[in-house]
């Protein structure tokens, strides 16, 4: 391919990708929204004295961290129809993203919360509050505070995760690419044009994660 030819594949190629990129943005938001709720789920349950709690919740979130998405995906729109579940493509996906973000997520948050010095808590307890008002009052927003660059960087991975979900039909950014590409046969092109799409969106926001990061340290 020429350069000219190259440019003008790029520039054909770019509206389509654009529509991609709306759909990867938003099964990024509906996963992140869903596994972050559930990443605070699994951290108070794996910190909670009951030892069912915890077996449950470690038993996810080891399920979430050591089975590929890209397996997960397969079992959620390909598997599940066998037992008479069936999903779309986005749900699918959304779903499988969701649960590895509150599988990693989980972890950073508690961590964050184990962070909150033990002060804090001999405080609130001076003051009378209950256990549970006392974590929601006094240590959840300090953890929360914590956790903000690391759950954002997770987002950003989930972010790029996204272009596995071609596999179960999601119209996004490789989804996109992959048509453009069968019927054109310009791959090259078309591809580096999406990871371009990907990098415009993940670069500036790793960049973010630092400056907030550093916002947020008391010791800068």
């Amino acid at each position: 391919m020429n350069w000219e030819g190259f440019t003008e594949t790029i520039r054909d190629a770019s509206s389509i990708l654009l529509s991609g990129l709306f759909a990867s943005l938003e099964l990024t938001f509906v996963a992140l929204l869903f596994g972050y709720a559930l990443a605070l789920v699994l951290a108070i349950w794996v910190m909670a004295p009951n030892r069912h709690l915890r077996t449950v919740a470690l038993c996810v979130i080891e399920l979430g961290r050591g089975l590929p998405l890209l397996v997960m995906l397969q079992l959620l729109y390909y598997g599940l129809p066998d037992v008479g579940v069936t999903m779309g493509g986005f749900a699918a996906a959304a779903a499988a993203l969701a649960f590895q973000t509150g599988a990693y997520g989980s972890e950073v948050v508690r961590a964050c919360i184990q962070a909150v010095p033990k002060g804090q808590r001999e405080a609130a307890d001076a003051c009378g509050l209950s256990r549970w008002s006392s974590f929601q009052v006094i240590i959840l927003p300090q953890a929360i505070r914590i956790a903000i660059p690391p759950l954002m960087s997770i987002g950003i991975a989930i972010f790029v995760a996204t272009s596995l979900a071609f596999v179960v039909t999601v119209p996004e950014i490789m989804s996109q690419a992959y048509g453009y590409g069968s019927k054109t046969f310009q791959y090259l092109a078309v591809f580096v044009l999406a990871g371009i799409f990907y990098a415009a969106i993940a670069i500036p926001a790793s960049a973010g994660v630092a400056v907030i990061e550093r916002r947020l340290d008391p010791d800068v």
